[in-house]
């Protein structure tokens, strides 16, 4: 008989359960090798980016991120996060090394594990938590480091980060919606996931 808490989905991340969830699920070695092939993946597909200004590049690990931190929670992303920083860096270094770029990945990995782990996935959730990283954390937390590291107005580093990310947006919702549509039922024949309420993403 398969156990409760093994199918169980949460709809909000605000419970003690979910949280203990997430903690014994990051100590199984399993999970732990998952996030650790996830982490080496991310970091390859990192290596490819398109520059388009001053400390502005238009990544594709974004999907890989999002699955990892699906999968193994947000306690487990914290760390990924961590360590996918760090070893990008020192396998392909752009630039100068900025612990504070290290708390945007982490942050960004915590985020989808927020809203992606043990969820019921829909196209709504997708857009919101995309809506989080993008704007929060990516614009938020990188023009203060822009501005820290290369000296000029906050405003201006957060202007050009907000039109490339909600440019962006549109784009990343759609392929992060058919990505999930085609991995989720994977995940859970695996047993890495619980299964999905619905075959299709539905809209809410």
């Amino acid at each position: 008989m398969t156990e409760p808490s093994k199918t169980k989905l949460f709809p909000l991340p605000f419970t003690k359960e979910y949280w203990q969830t997430a903690v014994r699920e990051g100590k199984q070695l399993r999970m732990l090798a998952v996030a650790a092939l996830l982490v080496a993946l991310r970091i390859v597909i990192s290596s490819f980016f398109i520059p388009i200004g001053e400390n502005q590049r238009i990544y594709f690990s974004f999907f890989v991120n999002a699955l990892g931190s699906l999968i193994y929670g947000p306690v487990v992303s914290l760390g990924t996060g961590f360590v996918s920083d760090i070893l990008g860096y020192i396998i392909h270094p752009t630039g100068e090394f900025f612990p504070g770029y290290t708390l945007t990945t982490m942050m960004g990995a915590f985020t989808y594990a927020v809203f992606f782990y043990r969820a019921r996935i829909t196209v709504l959730r997708i857009t919101l938590c995309k809506i989080c990283v993008n704007l929060l954390v990516n614009v938020g937390l990188g023009a203060l480091w822009s501005t820290i590291l290369y000296g000029k107005g906050y405003l201006y580093y957060l202007t050009k980060s907000l039109i490339k990310n909600i440019g962006m947006l549109p784009v990343e919702v759609i392929v992060l919606v058919l990505f999930f549509q085609m991995m989720l039922p994977v995940v859970s024949r695996l047993k890495l996931t619980p299964p999905q309420p619905t075959t299709r993403i539905p809209f809410f």
